[in-house]
């Protein structure tokens, strides 16, 4: 389905100790632009105030600038500080 057929409950879920947490997944492998779905989340997230009442929040997203949506929380100033975590 569609961003459209969601409400917030859907893809939102409180875990422990009231941390909510949201898998955003992505299109079909293959198919479309995974960076344009970080976007579409972001916006979606926003629009339906799941950042309302937060301290922190934090993106687990690729280094892959392929698309350009990954960097999103960065360049739209969503970030205050950003931490680079690498392994391999």
């Amino acid at each position: 389905g569609s961003v459209e057929d969601l409400e917030l409950e859907d893809v939102l879920k409180i875990g422990y100790k009231g941390i909510k947490c949201v898998e955003s997944g992505g299109p079909e492998p293959g198919v479309g632009c995974a960076g344009r779905g970080v976007i579409t989340s972001i916006n979606f997230l926003e629009e339906n105030g799941a950042y309302d009442n937060v301290d922190y929040v934090s993106y687990d997203v690729l280094g892959d600038v392929v698309c350009g949506g990954f960097a999103m929380p960065i360049r739209e100033n969503k970030a205050q500080e950003i931490y680079i975590v690498m392994s391999g």
